[in-house]
């Protein structure tokens, strides 16, 4: 089975702000059962949107383990502060081509 990829699409009001606290917050993901790895990308056209990549072993490592996890509640409170609307998370897995 392959990973999960979860797609964070997220406008924040401090962008700067908001960076330090992925970075902060990233020990919190790399530790979660489950994870096995995040990316942070700043979208070009839109300054204050970010995409957060986060590989999981499965939809459930990230939606009810992590979720459920102190980790998680580190995040919110580290990040949310900066998010100027809720982020849009997407779920998905790699479609193999030929």
């Amino acid at each position: 089975m392959s990973h999960v990829l979860e797609v964070a699409e997220i406008s924040v009001t401090e962008p700067a702000a908001f960076e330090q606290a992925v970075a902060a917050a990233r020990p919190h993901f790399l530790a979660a059962e489950g994870c096995l790895g995040l990316a942070l990308r700043r979208v070009v056209e839109a300054p204050d949107t970010y995409r957060l990549l986060v590989k999981w072993r499965s939809v459930e490592d990230h939606m009810v383990t992590f979720r459920a996890s102190e980790g998680f509640q580190k995040w919110r409170e580290l990040a949310s502060p900066f998010f100027a609307k809720p982020p849009v998370v997407t779920h998905s897995t790699e479609v193999e081509l030929g």
